[in-house]
């Protein structure tokens, strides 16, 4: 289980990324943030023509059922990754 200050570290290494993941890795950091700092999706679905917030809405809501703990777990697992890929700023 990931401890709160290394998901804080993680969210920081997130914004100083040397490149920009692709689309699919930062719905993924979105909605395991989110699944992890306020659980399952509590929001209504974005309208129709509101695409990018359709897609990160459905994205977080996949995690339903998933606990804080575990989600922050996957998000600094995640972000370790993206950093051996993109490293970081330096």
């Amino acid at each position: 289980m990931a401890s709160q200050e290394e998901f804080d570290k993680a969210a920081e290494n997130v914004k100083n990324l040397n490149s920009t993941p692709s689309d699919n890795d930062l719905l993924e950091l979105y909605s395991l943030f989110k699944q992890a700092t306020v659980g399952d999706c509590n929001t209504d679905k974005p309208g129709f023509l509101d695409f990018k917030g359709k897609a990160k809405w459905e994205a977080w809501n996949t995690r339903k059922g998933t606990s804080q703990d575990d989600a922050k777990t996957a998000y600094v697992e995640k972000v370790k990754a993206l950093v051996e890929t993109h490293g970081l700023k330096a």
